[in-house]
């Protein structure tokens, strides 16, 4: 039997590892198999029809057999975050149910991903990190050898911790913090922790233990978040840690300042009174370091911000035909991740074919105009004009067709598929980053359009430009969209 014909088992697929890992498994000419409640949730993951499905429950005993019949190493990827105080009993629970149902199968090699362990007894460990210890502890008794690593703060887009740090810095250009931002934490890339997910199947079976694991550098809360600023191109935050918040009213703090969910910010930020880091680097042993090292704190943000940088926005919020980097968002994580993104969305049908409401998408801006609120399109031009910005005097190279690179007024033309799709890149200046999308698709015999206004603000700044200018938007974009099919089914220009 070849390796490749001996399925992997990756539990928790739906989250925010275990999607990554799957699909690198895949990348790696791996047989992967997923147990999941609800396939359906994987769907728009490129990897969905390169994979084995159980459908069941990870706690449902028959489920588990079906899922590991065959395997020899599986991963265990399952955390349990919402479930509050009882918390510790369902992550014991289940990962016994696991090790038992492995015993069964002869499974000959497990790895989980877990916490790293403060130098602290037992009961003085917040429950989440006493919780990741004896999942480890109880999946060894499976009698498969176990490589559990250990890992802190992941970056990355996605990473419920990362995000934490993302909302928090953007949103707050000073702040009044527990004291927990100045514990000592060893962040580390998702990327790194890729690696050693998929290499670690490679491991002697003789070897069974806890690894920690953790990026180059050893910083605190605050420092990251400083760190963070300067590669998103903001101020250092003024930051001021007080006593009086308990975690309790901490994790209240960061669900009022952030769309991380209270259930998950909770034991988070009780974890985060503790020092988090590595104590052994053992894992070089048997995962040498890659040959640039491990990747460095900024590198690792400056990754999970990248598709925001390039502005591909396409393979940001919506294609998911496109692999992807480990940094980057995955269509099955959860909608406050990512970053904030605000949109606004218009779609209207015709009669008028798909060509000809392409036409008149193509002829947008420049002497045809915006199909609506012509006076709010100049006094826009205006008003970017007078603090320093192109305005709409540029008008466009052609006033029929566009190609990528082209400027139409103050916009740039950053992607042309002719008869589908047409995407405008902002460069009026705006504290942030604009795009304006039009795609045609033929349903039925009717063509729609969509129109999709789509904004990422920078800092504060950014959040309050959005909210003062969104008012103007009920005025500006039903109209347009509508203008647009008009014109298209009249076969004329605006």
């Amino acid at each position: 039997m070849t390796e490749a014909s001996v399925p992997i088992l990756v539990t928790g697929a739906t989250g925010y590892v275990g999607g990554r890992l799957v699909r690198e498994l895949v990348a790696a000419g791996k047989r992967v198999r997923v147990l999941v409640r609800t396939p359906a949730k994987l769907e728009h993951n490129a990897w969905y029809p390169k994979v084995e499905f159980t459908v069941g429950d990870a706690e449902d005993p028959d489920a588990l057999d079906r899922a590991l019949n065959g395997v020899t190493t599986a991963y265990y990827l399952l955390h349990s975050l919402q479930h509050g105080s009882d918390l510790e009993t369902v992550e014991y629970d289940m990962a016994s149910g696991l090790a038992a149902a492995a015993k069964r199968a002869g499974v000959k090699r497990i790895v989980y991903l877990g916490g790293l362990v403060p130098d602290l007894p037992v009961h003085e460990m917040s429950p989440h990190m006493r919780s990741r210890m004896k999942v480890g502890e109880a999946l060894r008794e499976s009698g498969a050898s176990v490589i559990e690593l250990r890992a802190s703060v992941i970056i990355g887009s996605g990473s419920a911790s990362f995000e934490m740090l993302r909302y928090l810095t953007e949103r707050l250009p000073a702040m009044i913090t527990p004291r927990w931002v100045r514990t000592r934490t060893q962040p580390i890339a998702v990327r790194d922790v890729l690696r050693y997910l998929v290499q670690a199947e490679n491991i002697p079976l003789d070897v069974s233990r806890a690894f920690d694991i953790g990026g180059p550098e050893v910083l605190t809360y605050e420092e990251m978040m400083n760190r963070y600023a300067a590669v998103a191109g903001l101020r250092k935050r003024i930051i001021v840690p007080i006593n009086v918040l308990t975690p309790e009213l901490s994790s209240h703090w960061v669900n009022f300042v952030t769309p991380v969910p209270r259930s998950i910010a909770r034991p988070l930020v009780r974890s985060l009174r503790h020092p988090a880091i590595c104590h052994e680097h053992d894992i070089a042993k048997y995962i040498p370091d890659p040959p640039g090292g491990l990747i460095p704190f900024d590198e690792a943000v400056g990754l999970a911000l990248t598709r925001i940088k390039e502005a591909n926005v396409s393979t940001r919020w919506s294609d998911a035909s496109t692999p992807g980097a480990p940094s980057d968002p995955l269509p099955s994580d959860p909608q406050w991740t990512g970053g904030t993104l605000y949109t606004d969305v218009r779609t209207v049908s015709t009669s008028a074919p798909p060509a000809k409401v392409f036409a008149a998408v193509e002829r947008i801006g420049g002497e045809t105009g915006w199909y609506s609120a012509s006076v709010l399109w100049r006094i826009r031009g205006l008003m970017d004009r007078i603090i320093g910005g192109v305005g709409l005097r540029r008008g466009r190279r052609d006033p029929e067709h566009l190609s990528v690179g082209d400027a139409v007024d103050f916009w740039r033309v950053e992607e042309v598929v002719p008869g589908h799709l047409v995407r405008l890149r902002a460069e009026m200046k705006m504290p942030g980053r604009a795009w304006l999308e039009f795609l045609i698709e033929d349903s039925d015999g009717r063509t729609t359009l969509t129109q999709r206004a789509i904004y990422s603000p920078h800092g504060l700044l950014g959040h309050a430009y959005w909210w003062s200018v969104a008012p103007f938007h009920a005025v500006v974009f039903p109209p347009m969209a509508r203008h647009i099919v008009e014109t298209a089914a009249r076969g004329t220009t605006a």
